[in-house]
């Protein structure tokens, strides 16, 4: 699939996504890319937030495929039941363990549990080996649940732009090796 026969859905996490980050750089580079916007971006509420995800698939006119990093990453998941459509693909990064109870802030766990079932539509999910919100081997057996094509990127933190990730060069080949891959769906 090429970037002009998909509508890519950048589905941001907790406190959005600033200028610096991969994704913001993505959904500027991508012609077909735009922002799940969300209301209260500090304050996420599930319904809400899902609603959005969901909304934004609905509306979609190409196949979908998602890119979501974070608290996006559960807001996409926990949206898949109200789809009307299919999704071609989804891109996961640094999904947050929302079942830890030791999780903050706090209100990250009320997108929990995670579904245990393989999802319907190719995905891969991106963890680092350091994540603050999500154990490595939590973000490996969510992946293993999920049929999800897994991948290490060692000690790189959240993947946003405090860690570093603001061009992330390697994360783009491997979106760009996924979506090439995907046929529409």
């Amino acid at each position: 699939m090429k970037v002009k026969d998909a509508d890519i859905l950048i589905v941001p996490g907790y406190t959005n996504s600033g200028p610096e980050h991969w994704q913001t750089r993505w959904q500027s580079k991508l012609s077909t890319a735009r922002r799940v916007e969300q209301a209260e971006w500090s304050k996420p509420v599930r319904e809400d937030w899902t609603a959005n995800v969901a909304k934004a698939v609905n509306e979609a006119e190409r196949p979908v495929v998602i890119v979501a990093h974070s608290l996006g990453v559960a807001a996409a998941i926990q949206a898949m039941p109200q789809f009307q459509r299919p999704v071609a693909g989804a891109f996961f990064v640094a999904p947050p363990d929302v079942a830890n109870p030791e999780i903050r802030p706090r209100h990250l766990m009320t997108f929990g549990p995670y579904p245990r079932e393989p999802l319907t539509f190719p995905s891969v999910v991106i963890a680092s080996r350091n994540d603050p919100f999500c154990a490595f081997d939590v973000a490996e057996d969510i992946a293993g649940a999920w049929g999800s094509l897994f991948i290490d990127t060692g000690d790189a933190g959240h993947l946003n732009a405090d860690s570093g990730f603001g061009p992330w060069p390697e994360g783009s080949m491997t979106f760009a090796k996924f979506l090439t891959d995907l046929k529409g769906a």
